[in-house]
């Protein structure tokens, strides 16, 4: 892990290819260029392009985790209910999530066709791969269809950890479904739920195959940071590229912190101050027992 992280943070100071040199001769291979690869993306050439490829992928990231998480309680609310066949309900639901991303863009690529069953269903013409706000849609929409039950799982995996005793009292109480589930499901399900939404979000915020395979490459209104970051390599713009990589992984990063620290999803945490309590009571003395 070190390793790549390293080469690729130096990669982001070094510009490739041939250059000349202030006495007129040419220069070949790798040249310190300091932080202009970074002031490039940021307010040079580049800008324009980095900060469209920032805001989709924060919009991306917002928009499918937000609607994830809401299907995602609905699903595990249903799935926990008893009723036949639901074992086969929980089976199926593992479906769409266990789809390579890849032959699931190609999937809802069929689907968003010209003549495709989304056009049929609607009775117009839309051009989904093109670009434009109706990309952005067929990209969410294939996104949380693909990853909405993941969360709905993980949630459900917390449901079932909530003793039934807690319900019938709150019922002999008198609260109403929507009490019991603000007051009871909701708090008892959260660390389960945070957890699925994190992973999400560090997973959302690395967006590449699925708008690359649905909707294609170099498309302005759903380029995200990995598929600039992969045009530049492609490109042979090591540097830039490098760049765009680093920028990216300390905007995961520094999401990935806020939500712990902030939302309280700290699980190591909780398992490093358990630990630090049981050494302290490991190491109080004992009282002596008198008969």
């Amino acid at each position: 892990m070190v390793y790549p992280l390293l080469s690729a943070l130096r990669q982001s100071f070094y510009t490739e290819g041939e250059n000349v040199d202030p006495e007129g001769f040419v220069v070949e291979g790798d040249q310190f260029a300091g932080l202009a690869n970074y002031t490039n993306a940021v307010v040079g050439e580049g800008a324009g392009r980095f900060w469209n490829a920032m805001f989709n992928t924060t919009f991306f990231t917002v928009t499918t985790v937000t609607l994830e998480a809401l299907l995602g309680v609905a699903m595990a609310l249903i799935m926990h209910r008893a009723f036949r066949g639901r074992g086969l309900v929980r089976a199926s639901v593992l479906v769409p999530w266990a789809i390579p991303t890849a032959v699931s863009g190609l999937l809802w690529r069929w689907i968003f066709a010209p003549d495709g069953v989304a056009n049929t269903m609607l009775g117009q013409q839309v051009l989904w791969s093109a670009d434009g706000p109706q990309a952005q849609l067929a990209v969410i929409i294939a996104e949380v269809w693909k990853t909405a039950p993941f969360v709905g799982l993980l949630t459900l995996a917390g449901l079932q950890i909530i003793p039934n005793e807690v319900y019938e009292a709150a019922k002999v109480d008198g609260a109403t479904a929507w009490r019991r589930f603000w007051n009871i499901t909701l708090p008892l399900v959260k660390p389960a739920l945070l957890v699925a939404v994190l992973f999400r979000m560090l997973d959302a915020l690395r967006m590449f195959d699925l708008p690359f395979v649905l909707i294609g490459q170099q498309k302005h209104s759903v380029e995200t940071l990995s598929m600039l970051a992969w045009q530049e390599a492609t490109n042979v713009h090591y540097g830039p590229a490098a760049a765009y990589a680093t920028i990216m992984f300390g905007y995961v990063a520094l999401v990935a912190f806020a939500f712990v620290k902030l939302l309280g999803a700290d699980v190591i945490g909780e398992a490093r101050n358990r630990r630090r309590e049981g050494r302290k009571a490991r190491s109080k003395p004992g009282k002596a027992v008198t008969a």
